[in-house]
C-alpha cells in the first residue's frame, strides 16, 4: 500500500524582478501599492493557511479516510449526548447509536487504520478452538503521513476516554437504562485502542529486529556477527516487552 504525497505542497514565492535602469527620454512608472482587499484575502504567516480543520485535511494523504474516522465517532457520541431532545423513543435512540458504533468499530479496524498508519488487527481462532490475535503493518519504508498518523492516534484515544467520562456520568444520575450503551461503546473503542496499540508495537519490533540482523550480519559476517545479533534482538525485546 503506497502513501500519497499531502496535497498542499509549499509554493515559492516569486523572485523579486530587479528594476531596469531608466534610459533617456523614457518616463518611469511608479510601482502600484496593493489595495487593502488583495491583503486580506492572503495569510499573514504560513501558520495561518495550514491552521484549523481545513488545513489538517489539506496536508492529509487520504481525507476521506480521516474524514469517516471522525465523523462516526462524533455522530455516535453527540447522538446519544442529544437524543433526549429531539426523540423521546428509547428503543430508536439506541438503535441509531449501537448502529454508529458498530459502523465506527467496522470502519476504524478495517479501513482507517490500514488506510491512516497501515496497521491491521483481528482474532483468528486456529482448529484447536486457540484464539490468538493476527497483527499487519505496512513497509516500514513507506512511512504513514505525520498528519493521518497524529489524528489517529487522537482519535483512538480521546474518544474512549468521552465514553469512559458519560459512563460515570450515567451512574452518578442513576441513569441506568443508557449505561448498556455506553459499555458496549467502551467495549468498541477500547478494543480498538488496544488491538492498535499492539499491532504498532508488533510493527515497531519486528522492523528493529529485521533492521538489526540485516545490519550485524551484512558489517560482520560469521560467528561474531550472529552473536552481536542476538545481543541486539534481546534488547530490544526487552525494550517493546517481548
Amino acid at each position: 500500500m503506497s502513501v500519497s504525497t499531502p496535497l498542499l505542497e509549499t509554493i515559492e514565492p516569486d523572485e523579486p524582478s530587479v528594476p531596469s535602469k531608466p534610459t533617456s527620454g523614457t518616463a518611469t512608472r511608479a510601482p502600484v501599492a496593493p489595495t487593502d482587499h488583495a491583503q486580506g484575502s492572503l495569510a499573514s504567516t504560513p501558520g495561518d493557511a495550514e491552521s484549523g480543520i481545513a488545513g489538517i485535511f489539506r496536508q492529509s494523504a487520504h481525507p476521506l479516510a480521516l474524514f469517516c474516522l471522525y465523523i462516526f465517532r462524533v455522530a455516535a457520541i453527540t447522538t446519544y449526548i442529544l437524543c433526549g431532545f429531539f426523540t423521546s423513543n428509547f428503543v430508536v435512540s439506541t438503535v441509531i447509536v449501537v448502529v454508529l458504533l458498530a459502523m465506527d468499530f467496522w470502519n476504524c479496524r478495517n479501513v482507517s487504520g490500514r488506510t491512516l498508519v497501515g496497521l491491521r488487527f483481528w482474532n483468528q481462532v486456529d482448529d484447536d478452538g486457540e484464539s490468538y490475535w493476527v497483527f499487519e503493518s505496512r513497509d516500514p519504508s513507506r512511512p504513514a503521513n505525520p498528519v493521518d498518523s497524529k489524528m489517529f492516534w487522537i482519535a483512538l484515544y480521546v474518544f474512549p476516554t468521552l465514553w469512559l467520562v458519560l459512563f460515570i456520568v450515567s451512574l452518578l444520575k442513576f441513569n441506568l437504562s443508557f449505561v448498556p450503551i455506553v459499555v458496549l461503546a467502551l467495549i468498541f473503542n477500547i478494543t480498538n485502542a488496544i488491538g492498535f496499540t499492539y499491532a504498532d508495537r508488533d510493527a515497531k519490533q519486528r522492523w528493529a529486529r529485521n533492521a538489526a540482523s540485516a545490519g550485524w550480519n551484512m558489517g560482520m559476517g560469521g560467528f561474531g556477527g550472529q552473536i552481536l545479533t542476538g545481543v541486539v534482538k534481546n534488547s530490544v525485546g526487552r525494550v517493546f516487552g517481548s
